[in-house]
């Protein structure tokens, strides 16, 4: 396809910019071949016509697929041009954050003038071992490269680190150096990496400098061979240095320092040390002061001055040869100082006793006088005479400098030449890694000879280059079978003949350095002449006749012709020299004593490495008398000659480029000037390997690479089984023209634009097939969506319509209903209502009647009573009147009658006295008398009947009358009581007047009461309002109160909770940071003793002749039996010269001191016994004065005197032996007295270690058998004394009448001693016991006391403050009560279990002691005694039937029992077909008879032996998993056991009654379960270290590159460092291997009974192992942070934990291990756009370090043009919101850390006694007892 296809319209294309060098912008239009102009769009949205160059056409270059955009590697870019590789750097720098870019074979490095944290240990294991495409671009993983192809191609390597000054040169070599330190070590234990490191700061005090673009820029160039032996371990090194900038110890720019050495000195000038160099400040000295820049922000020089001296110290150069360094330094400053005063214009003197000279003279040792003329005079030489001739003051200021800059460089070079003696190899050197440090390429406004040889060292530097650049594409081509085509590359050989060649700018300088009258104007003229308009690379200057133009490759550089001279010729007077020659002072003479030694520069060793090249010149003038009258060599000469032998060095060795990129010249961090960047790019030759790369086919893709990857533009028809035809037949139909692509035997070789073209077609595939599938799934979306809401809509139209309906239904319902209601209602409120109305009337009238009856009847009752007061009152007024009336009306009737009677009479006289009226009065008569008696009937009947009534009357009248008299009774007491009643009447009439005058009042005074009340009732009701205000309030706030005590005390309780769970994880973080400590100190312990055992064994093979007399143990068997012994009486003191046996094993040179303290001990022994006899023949004579008093006492049992005496007898027999030992060692010292005598394989030397072996084994034994005996007397003294007191002398002197010898006497007396003493010291201790406890009981009274007093403060204190803080100051105390408490209480607990320990120790010797008094009593039974006992031979064979889970064993079939049950022991077939931790029951079972038998030695013996044959089983088959998993089973079972079977209460509660029977009887096997417990920590470590090598290889292959969900990641295209391949090959490890192997180590495990607690450790520490290694190949690999390589990991860890819960292990904690990398996983899927965004990030990732999120972040790379990068914006975010996370700046996960191991107590319900030992084992030597 054509270039110009691909401009079409919105094709991105670069256009130069004068600021930005480098602009992008966008076609509007495609272009048409023709067209003049481009119509572009700039970024910022302006509009441009682009003008194309009419004579060339040229197009303006492509940009680069976004997805391509910040490659690892620029040759990965489709479209290779300076743009691209400018643009790809400034993202990687200023967006990722990223330093290192990898260009073909090139690593590039911007310096970002910020330390970064990815130079630490844990980066350096990261890139160990690993290919240079498979990590991040890093300088070690150039290290490595060079590394490896040093151990695997044989061939020496070199590191070229190029770049100007303040681009970080010396830095990155120097973390190349730190990495070759680090990875390979040191060969021998001097630690030459160390030293080699220790070179740096002493270099950069002497070579570097404060320069205006680099605070600590290298003045010199270096070249660091760092040599290695055959196993590639460092054994020294060699330095050569070039072109020291001399000219900066007298003369600094503006803002520029001269060497950092002075201003150390000066900033340490007030140090004791230097008073004698007579220092000042910086500003003092002319040779400092000139920079007007005397500090650098940031450092310290008196601190760096302490770095300084300290290399020294470490690279061998004493205190006096620094101080002698620091006094010629100190001189060289003073020298500065120096002034001369002109006599006229050609001479000049010094002031007499001119101080700074003075100074100078005093401090170098040189005659003022000498020094003061020779710097203002020279001596001239001619052919027949010389003459002494002044000098003028600007000739003696130029020859003082010149002075000064010859003195320095003799000492620089005199400090590289100690510094190579201090780095030299001790052996042969096998290989080397060379590290040049050299300048870049210099272009200034004033550039003089400095710049020249610089550049000129940079022309040949480019060529070496360019030709391995152009050898390493050729052999790539060759190796793909490709067709050879020349490419057109830059050759700059011209330009190095215009300067080397005859006749060249050098021969020039030279010719004209050696013409009498030389001149700069002279030599510039011959220049002109030679090579002006002859050579198209030599130009002249327009307005210059002194200057001279070269165009260099990477740019043209003006050089200013003045100054050429001088530097070349470096004139030095030689009488100056002379003067320092004779010094007094011997550093000073012994800088230039070499100088006529310096050897030929083309002199190099065989080996390839040249010797150190000198800057040191002779005197520009000989002397009258030598023989040669040839010039010195000029600085030129030497230069170029040395710059031959470095390129003869790197042509030699295979050359690794280093290109250090400064990005600004302000030192800001992280900010990047392109127009700087782009002129160190074309200088570094970076951007020629661009063009050289893009000349031919730059892209490169492997078949199966480029068929994962374009697999989308084939058909199906077109995928074959071989990819290659597959790859053949597609690129043919995608690209017409062949020449733009070849094939390889292996890849695809694709021309500049290929790619990109090839992208473009699958962009636009992948394009279109997204839009499809999106319009498709869009529309299946959106119909389902229709769907799904026409359903809704019917659904919630029908729901709605129902809620309507019964809505409507209710509302009825609720209407009629509320009707009913209200009727219902209505009624009832007016029924309530009638009924309350009625009631109340009813209550009202019955009120109201009752009120008017009560009246009425008042009223009546008051008529009636009055009626009857009134009916008495006028019947007796009317009976009154009535009788007064009758009375008077009687009275009248009588006297009328009277009056009418004597009228009648006087009528009756008359008529009497007439008869006829007596007629007719009688006729009259008789009707009258008939009348009456009618009458008189009537009235008698009436009569009668009033007789009657008369007598019913009578009754009634007298109850009447009686009542009568009752009413008047009653009447006058109501008259009486009416009379009173009227005066209380009157009384209350008037009261009632005096009240209603009285209410009037009132009701005034009420009213104004009522008033005052309405009044202070409102008061009252506003007061009572407030107050309940108030009460509200005060409630609110009791209740808020109330909360807040409740919240604080349930802050305070939470806070203390979490507090304690704080502490308590502190404390768990603690114990496992010290469990941790202690194990890893068991592994190195481990690692040095395997050490030991290898060098032991290398020294064994060495010495042929054999060692004779007694063999030596194994050191760890020795170590173990001296170390564990269980004889409670040793102290630390006895036991330390036996425990200090295996270092001085260890050290040969320690083992002739530790004899000769051994000899001085037996001597003082035997001082000792001799003076001990003494006493005994002092003390016989009174023993045999009180026989006679003795003669009485009964004899002593002989049996145990016999017992004692053989035991004395034993231990004389012992130190005879001892003796003659001692004699056969020394007189085979004395036989040989050469310097070999203690050198290992000596035969005094094997003598000495056979002698000390055997010596702490029988110091053991006899240890104890003291100890024995002493216990033994003590307890026959005891036993004895009750019985008869009076005996003891008689045995005793019996007993000694039986010794023969005197020694035995002196060892009884000597325990009769010790036994007086043992009391004593009993005595003492029980006093000194009764003292402490007093004084502890004193001194508990006296901390009760102060406590009394504390609290009383405390309380004191609580009660003045509120209650709130009271709760908190009384929780707060009784909290640290407590836990003073509880701390007391746990040390109580842990003295009383060591006393315990202790008591049970003394307790098992004694009965120990007393066991052996039995046996020894039953040996001296008499036979006929043995007889009486016939019975228990036979129990025996009884007894056996009922075993007692023990097997007997022989004493000599130890070895045996180790050989068969451990050593030859094959794992598989015990897992297999016997119970899980059958040799650990089997060995116990040993151990409980050697318990059972109170054998000591032979339990000692066995377990000793037992831990050396697993040791010895663990070094030979370490590497196997099955046999490691094995013995760790088996080691924690029979640990188990020891424990199970203690006799311990806390081991005993889950045995059954028989198994505490078979608990151990006689011995406490306490520290050998430590032994065990250490010992299966280290098999642990090795167990863990074994499965570690075999997972490391799967994981990142099987985690990270290994596609599980195949075509979710595409494989973007890669540049020259070709990464390993991530589609699944045949050899390749998948996900699936991983579990395989982790189901493999599963059931290994299980098969061999781990306890499964144990088992859950080891899956944990298996996934960390996983999950670390993967997240920090993670963090380093830029290609790995994706999208979907985020989906692959969180499948691949979700089958992890799948795998978990298959094997129930979810518990085990290993899940948590895998947070990191879920979390780092999902950070990638997750969105990484807005604060909430970021906000999700930083609370998800809480298992993620801020440097790991931001790392992650940085790294994401869209594989697709459909994903987006992650914002700058975005990730600075997320950094402010993790800025108060308190969390390890480290970014790697510590993939080598060891979780700590813990053994939980698993005891084992197996019977001891059903255990059947199998015939495969070999063990038929021992029984089952």
């Amino acid at each position: 396809m054509a270039a110009s296809e691909l401009y079409t319209k919105y094709a991105r294309v670069w256009i130069p910019d004068p600021e930005e060098v480098w602009k992008s912008a966008e076609l509007l239009k495609d272009y048409k071949p023709g067209d003049k102009v481009l119509q572009l769009r700039l970024e910022e949205g302006k509009d441009l016509e682009y003008c194309l160059d009419p004579k060339t056409k040229e197009l303006p270059p492509l940009r680069n697929p976004d997805i391509l955009v910040g490659e690892n590697d620029l040759t990965a870019l489709s479209y290779l041009h300076e743009p691209a590789v400018l643009h790809n750097l400034k993202v990687r720098f200023i967006d990722s954050k990223l330093i290192y870019t990898y260009c073909g074979i090139v690593l590039v490095a911007i310096n970002p003038y910020e330390q970064l944290p990815i130079y630490g240990e844990d980066i350096i294991n990261a890139y160990s071992g690993q290919n240079m495409g498979d990590m991040d671009p890093h300088i070690f993983a150039v290290a490595e490269e060079a590394y490896k192809q040093m151990a695997r191609d044989e061939r020496n390597q070199s590191i070229i680190v190029s770049g100007e000054s303040g681009a970080g040169k010396t830095v990155s070599a120097k973390y190349a150096m730190r990495y070759f330190a680090t990875v390979s070590g040191s060969a021998s234990e001097a630690n030459v990496e160390e030293k080699v490191l220790a070179s740096n700061p002493i270099m950069e005090s002497i070579g570097n400098a404060k320069t205006t673009r680099n605070d600590n820029s290298s003045r010199f160039g270096k070249y660091i061979e760092i040599g290695f032996d055959k196993r590639y371990r460092i054994i020294g090194a060699n330095m050569r240095t070039y072109l020291l900038e001399k000219s900066r110890v007298v003369f600094q720019a503006e803002e520029e320092r001269n060497y950092h050495i002075f201003y150390q000195l000066c900033a340490s000038a007030a140090l004791p040390e230097f008073k004698t160099l007579r220092l000042g400040n910086a500003n003092y000295f002319h040779y400092t002061k000139q920079g007007g820049s005397p500090v650098i922000d940031g450092v310290d020089d008196a601190k760096e001055m302490v770095n300084t001296r300290q290399a020294c110290t470490l690279l061998g150069i004493s205190d006096s040869y620094q101080m002698g360094i620091f006094r010629i330094l100190a001189g060289i400053l003073h020298l500065g100082n120096v002034e001369f005063v002109s006599r006229d214009s050609d001479s000049c003197t010094i002031p007499p006793k001119h101080e700074p000279l003075t100074i100078f003279c005093d401090l170098m040792g040189v005659e003022y006088e000498e020094m003061a003329h020779w710097l203002c005079h020279r001596k001239l030489a001619t052919a027949t005479e010389t003459y002494i001739k002044p000098i003028s003051k600007l000739h003696a200021i130029n020859a003082r400098d010149a002075l000064a800059k010859h003195i320095y460089a003799n000492l620089f070079n005199w400090i590289v030449d100690h510094v190579n003696k201090a780095l030299h190899a001790t052996v042969k050197q096998h290989s080397f890694i060379g590290v040049l440090d050299i300048y870049g390429f210099e272009t200034f406004e004033i550039n003089s000879f400095e710049q020249f040889c610089i550049n000129y060292a940079n022309e040949k530097l480019q060529q070496q280059f360019n030709m391995h650049v152009f050898k390493l594409e050729q052999e790539e081509y060759m190796k793909e079978q490709i067709p050879w085509t020349l490419i057109d590359f830059y050759d700059n050989q011209p330009c190095i003949n215009l300067i080397e060649a005859k006749m060249g700018v050098l021969d020039l300088l030279d010719e004209e350095c050696k013409m009498p009258k030389g001149s700069d104007d002279s030599w510039a003229q011959k220049l002109y002449n030679t090579h002006l308009n002859k050579c198209a690379l030599f130009e002249k200057p327009r307005l210059s006749n002194k200057a001279f133009i070269i165009k260099h490759f990477a740019d043209k550089v003006e050089y200013q012709c003045e100054g050429f001279l001088e530097k070349n010729k470096d004139t030095v007077y030689e009488e100056q020299i002379k003067v320092l020659k004779s010094s007094k002072f011997k550093l000073l003479p012994e800088l230039f004593q070499d100088e006529e030694k310096v050897l030929s520069p083309t002199s190099a060793t065989p080996s390839g490495r040249v010797p150190l090249s000198r800057t040191a010149v002779k005197p520009a003038k000989a002397r009258p008398g030598q023989a040669s009258k040839e010039h010195k060599k000029t600085v030129g000469h030497q230069f170029r000659n040395s710059l031959h032998l470095l390129m003869e060095t790197l042509n030699a060795t295979t050359p690794h480029y280093v290109r250090c990129i400064k990005p600004n010249d302000f030192k800001f961090p992280f900010t990047f000037d392109e127009k700087r960047a782009v002129q160190q790019l074309r200088a570094c030759g970076v951007l020629e390997t661009i063009r050289i790369s893009a000349a031919g086919f730059p892209s490169r893709w492997t078949y199966q690479e480029f068929f994962s990857r374009y697999r989308v533009l084939m058909k199906q028809r077109d995928v074959l089984g071989d990819r290659k035809q597959t790859c053949k037949n597609v690129l043919e139909k995608l690209i017409q023209d062949k020449d733009k692509y070849q094939f390889g035997k292996t890849k695809i070789f694709f021309r500049a634009g290929q790619v990109a073209y090839l992208e473009k077609i699958r962009a636009d595939k992948l394009r279109a097939a997204c839009i499809r599938i999106q319009k498709t799934i869009r529309g299946w979306l959106m119909r389902k969506k229709y769907m799904r809401m026409r359903k809704a809509a019917i659904t919630i139209q029908r729901h709605v319509r129902g809620y309507q309906a019964r809505c409507y239904a209710k509302f009825l319902r609720r209407t009629r209903a509320a009707i009913t209601i209200q009727k219902f209602q209505r009624m009832y409120v007016v029924r309530k209502r009638y009924q309350r109305m009625r009631a109340t009337t009813i209550a009202l009238q019955a009120l109201l009647r009752g009120y008017m009856v009560r009246n009425k009847y008042q009223m009546m009752l008051r008529e009636h009573k009055t009626v009857i007061i009134q009916k008495h009152v006028r019947g007796w007024l009317a009976r009154l009147h009535y009788r007064r009336i009758l009375k008077a009306i009687v009275y009248l009737q009588c006297c009328y009658r009277r009056m009418m009677a004597k009228r009648e009479l006087k009528k009756l006289k008359i008529e009497a006295r007439s008869v006829e009226r007596y007629k007719k009065l009688h006729i009259g008569l008789e009707n009258k008398i008939m009348q009456l008696q009618r009458k008189i009937d009537e009235q008698n009947k009436e009569y009668k009947s009033l007789l009657e009534k008369m007598s019913n009357l009578e009754i009634t009248y007298s109850t009447e009358t009686e009542k009568l008299r009752n009413d008047v009774e009653r009447l006058r007491m109501s008259e009486e009581e009416a009379k009173n009643a009227t005066n209380r009447v009157i009384s209350l009439q008037e009261e009632i007047a005096k009240l209603r005058k009285e209410l009037h009042q009132t009701q005034s005074e009420k009213k104004t009461i009522e008033e005052w009340a309405d009044k202070y009732k409102h008061d009252t009701e506003q007061l009572v309002s407030e107050l309940k205000e108030q009460n509200t309030l005060l409630k609110t706030e009791k209740e808020e109160l109330n909360r807040r005590i409740h919240d604080q005390a349930r802050e305070i309780t939470e806070s203390m909770e979490r507090k304690l769970v704080e502490e308590t994880k502190q404390l768990e973080l603690d114990l496992n940071d010290e469990r941790l400590r202690y194990q890893n100190l068991l592994n190195e312990f481990s690692r040095l003793e395997e050490r030991y055992d290898d060098l032991k064994d290398e020294m064994n093979l060495m010495v042929s002749i054999p060692k004779p007399g007694h063999k030596r143990t194994d050191s760890t068997h020795s170590s173990n039996e001296s170390e564990y012994t269980f004889s409670s009486e040793i102290t630390e003191a006895e036991d330390l010269p036996v425990r200090m046996e295996e270092p001085s094993e260890k050290k040969a040179p320690l083992d002739m001191s530790l004899f000769l303290k051994l000899q001085k001990r037996v001597t003082e022994l035997e001082q000792e016994k001799q003076s001990l006899q003494d006493e005994l023949d002092r003390k016989e004579e009174q023993a045999l004065r009180a026989k006679a008093k003795e003669e009485e006492r009964p004899p002593m049992r002989g049996a145990e005197l016999e017992y004692e005496s053989l035991k004395r007898q034993e231990l004389e027999s012992e130190n005879k032996k001892l003796k003659n030992e001692l004699n056969e060692l020394q007189k085979a010292l004395t036989e040989t007295r050469a310097p070999e005598v203690t050198a290992p394989g000596a035969p005094a030397y094997r003598v000495l270690l056979d002698q000390l072996t055997s010596v702490s084994e029988e110091l053991e034994v006899r240890k104890e058998e003291v100890l024995i005996l002493r216990s033994q007397l003590v307890s026959q003294k005891e036993a004895i004394q009750p019985k008869n007191t009076m005996t003891d002398a008689t045995l005793l002197l019996e007993d000694v009448q039986k010794m023969k010898d005197k020694g035995e006497i002196a060892q009884a007396y000597i325990g009769l001693k010790e036994t007086n003493r043992l009391l004593e010291s009993q005595l003492q201790s029980q006093k000194k016991s009764h003292e402490n406890e007093l004084e502890s009981l004193r001194g508990e009274i006296q901390s009760l006391k102060e406590e009394n007093n504390r609290q009383q403060q405390l309380l004191a204190q609580n009660l003045q403050l509120p209650p709130e803080a009271r709760i908190e100051a009384s929780l707060q105390h009784e909290i640290t009560r407590l836990t003073n408490e509880n701390l007391d209480l746990m040390e109580q607990l842990e003295k009383q279990d060591k006393t315990v320990r202790k008591l049970k120790k003394q307790l098992k010797v004694f009965a120990k002691k007393i066991g052996e008094l039995e046996v020894g009593q039953m040996e001296n039974i008499s036979p006929g005694q043995i007889i009486d006992e016939p019975i228990r031979p036979v129990n025996i064979p009884r007894k056996e039937k009922d075993f007692q889970g023990m097997l007997e064993y022989k004493r000599e079939d130890e070895q045996k029992l180790v050989k068969n049950l451990i050593l030859e022991l094959k794992p598989r077939g015990v897992a297999v077909n016997l119970i899980p931790g059958l040799p650990a029951y089997i060995l116990f079972m040993c151990v409980r008879h050697a318990d059972y038998l109170n054998d000591d030695q032979k339990v000692r013996s066995l377990l000793t032996s037992t831990i050396n044959g697993i040791k010895k089983v663990l070094k030979k088959r370490g590497d196997d998993f099955e046999t490691v998993s094995f013995w760790l089973s088996n080691t924690c079972r029979f640990l188990h056991c020891l424990k199970q079977y203690s006799g311990e209460e806390g081991f005993m509660k889950h045995n059954t009654p028989r198994q505490n029977e078979h608990c151990l009887t006689n011995f406490d096997l306490a520290e050998y379960r430590q032994v065990l417990s250490d010992l299966a920590i280290q098999i642990y470590q090795q167990l863990v270290r074994v499965l570690e090598n075999i997972l490391q290889p799967m994981i990142v292959s099987g985690m990270l590159e290994h596609e599980t969900i195949q075509g979710v990641s595409g494989v973007k295209p890669t540049g020259l460092r070709k990464r390993t391949s991530s589609i699944a090959d045949e050899g390749t490890y998948t996900l699936d291997s991983i579990i395989r192997q982790l189901n493999s180590f599963h059931s290994v495990m299980c098969q061999h009974g781990m306890d499964p607690e144990l088992i859950k450790q080891v899956v944990k520490q298996m996934f960390y192992i996983i999950g670390a290694v993967t997240l920090n190949n993670l963090l380093l690999r830029k290609d790995m942070c994706s999208w979907s390589k985020g989906m692959q990991i969180r499948y691949n860890v979700s089958q992890l934990e799948e795998w978990l819960r298959d094997k129930n292990l979810m518990n085990s904690g290993a899940k948590e291990t895998l947070e990191p990398l879920i979390q780092a996983a999902q950070l990638l899927q997750v969105k990484k756009k807005t604060d909430e965004d970021a906000e999700a990030i930083c609370s998800m990732c809480n298992a993620l370090t801020t440097a790991q999120i931001v790392k992650v972040l940085n790294l994401y790379t869209p594989v697709n043009e459909f994903e987006e990068r992650v914002l700058v914006s975005f990730i600075r975010t997320i950094q402010v919101r993790l800025r108060d996370r308190k969390d390890s700046p480290q970014l790697l996960m510590d993939a080598k850390h060891i979780f700590p191991v813990t053994f939980p107590f698993n005891p084992s319900s197996l019977a001891l006694e059903t255990i059947q030992i199998p015939a495969s084992l070999g063990l038929g030597f021992i029984s089952r007892v």
